[in-house]
């Protein structure tokens, strides 16, 4: 396991912290900077996850590739949000403000910008300034609740993007804390360095444009995609024609917290899948696995030479009849499941298999396909009939 070097603190806590409660001979914490995890991935890896930015992971992929090491690839890059005409501009401004502003913006899945028309625009602006005082006073600076950026390096980078367009909302920088107030972006042009690159800061773009769903094929795929609307045909007509590692409708973020989701990158954006039993997948390798006994040797001899014409039939027999008999037994397991409930005066009859009615719930035909053979009715599959009551005493 190597922990990001720019997180000084957390790398510091994953070192001392794991050899305490986990077996150490199955991990090691490696802390080292780039020229020591360069020769690192000289060697021969299982199995490489990684983490960061996309230029590093085309690093590992490269390194990885000298030995045919797979590899699962999170990376990131400009994650697009649309907000249509059709919905609650309040809601849409808190969850947007949220998922931005988190952290100070220093998560991968973040909504990077906003594409809205011109008319919605001029009301999410003061909705976004009511919602960013809601969740950190009139003062972010002193909100506990605000974070700073993780390092000068980052600091500086960040603060250099605001140099794009014109800050409708925030702007204001502190060096010395690493502070930058959650800032709103307008009037940026689409050659901007804001527009270009992760910002992976409090920094967010509000953007007018007339097709939404062309401005976002038009660049790479993100790692996440959210659209806001009340109108589930808009939300259905950006979800079919994008494309992008995840979607979420109406939020922001909380599609990552669902263990029951895959999350993984696509494209540009990464590869490979995690989360819940996803990452047990990703970790493990299905075997593929046949134990046989050493009898019934009688059965193998159509598939040993010398071969002859006169073998062929029996070795059909042996192989395409098992499927098809495999086929026919799983097609009556499947349809018994479905049966209806005898009612509760009724007994069974030994009776031919009838068709039902055409409006029948039942998700599968009485009959199987004309491609299958017919199969008899035994004692196991039986027809309920209903009989009179019998008279009253």
């Amino acid at each position: 396991m190597k922990p990001s070097e720019i997180s000084r603190n957390v790398e510091r806590l994953v070192a001392e912290t794991l050899p305490r409660y986990l077996d150490k001979d199955c991990f090691a914490v490696v802390t080292a900077g780039v020229e020591e995890i360069t020769r690192l991935l000289e060697n021969k890896f299982d199995y490489i996850f990684f983490t960061g930015s996309p230029s590093v992971g085309r690093i590992v992929m490269t390194a990885a590739a000298k030995h045919l090491t797979p590899v699962t690839l999170e990376l990131g890059g400009k994650n697009p949000c649309y907000v249509s005409d059709t919905c609650d501009v309040q809601n849409v401004a808190q969850r947007v403000a949220w998922g931005r502003f988190f952290n100070a913006g220093q998560t991968c899945i973040a909504p990077d910008y906003v594409l809205c028309s011109v008319e919605m625009r001029e009301k999410l602006l003061p909705a976004l300034r009511e919602a960013i005082a809601k969740f950190y006073g009139p003062n972010p600076r002193e909100s506990p609740d605000f974070a700073r950026i993780v390092g000068d390096k980052q600091f500086r980078r960040v603060q250099a993007l605001l140099r794009s367009g014109r800050a409708a909302i925030g702007g204001q920088t502190d060096a010395e804390a690493r502070y930058i107030a959650p800032t709103v972006l307008v009037d940026v042009q689409q050659d901007d360095p804001v527009m270009q690159e992760e910002i992976f800061g409090p920094i967010l773009t509000v953007a007018s444009v007339d097709d939404a769903i062309a401005f976002i094929n038009a660049r790479e795929r993100p790692l996440a995609l959210y659209v806001f609307s009340s109108c589930k045909k808009v939300v259905n007509r950006v979800l079919e024609r994008t494309s992008s590692s995840s979607f979420c409708a109406n939020d922001t973020i909380v599609h990552m917290t669902l263990t029951t989701l895959p999350f993984g990158g696509i494209g540009q954006s990464g590869l490979g899948r995690y989360h819940g039993r996803f990452s047990f997948e990703t970790f493990s390798h299905p075997r593929s696995t046949l134990l046989r006994g050493v009898g019934r040797e009688a059965l193998n001899a159509p598939r040993y030479p010398p071969y002859a014409p006169s073998r062929l039939p029996l070795l059909r027999a042996t192989t395409e009849t098992k499927r098809r008999a495999a086929a026919i037994n799983a097609y009556f397991r499947f349809r018994l499941r479905f049966e209806p409930a005898p009612p509760s005066h009724a007994r069974p009859i030994a009776a031919p298999l009838r068709r039902r009615p055409a409006q029948s719930t039942n998700l599968l035909p009485i009959f199987p396909p004309p491609s299958l053979p017919q199969r008899p009715p035994t004692n196991r599959k039986r027809v309920w009939r209903r009989l009179p009551r019998p008279p009253s005493p």
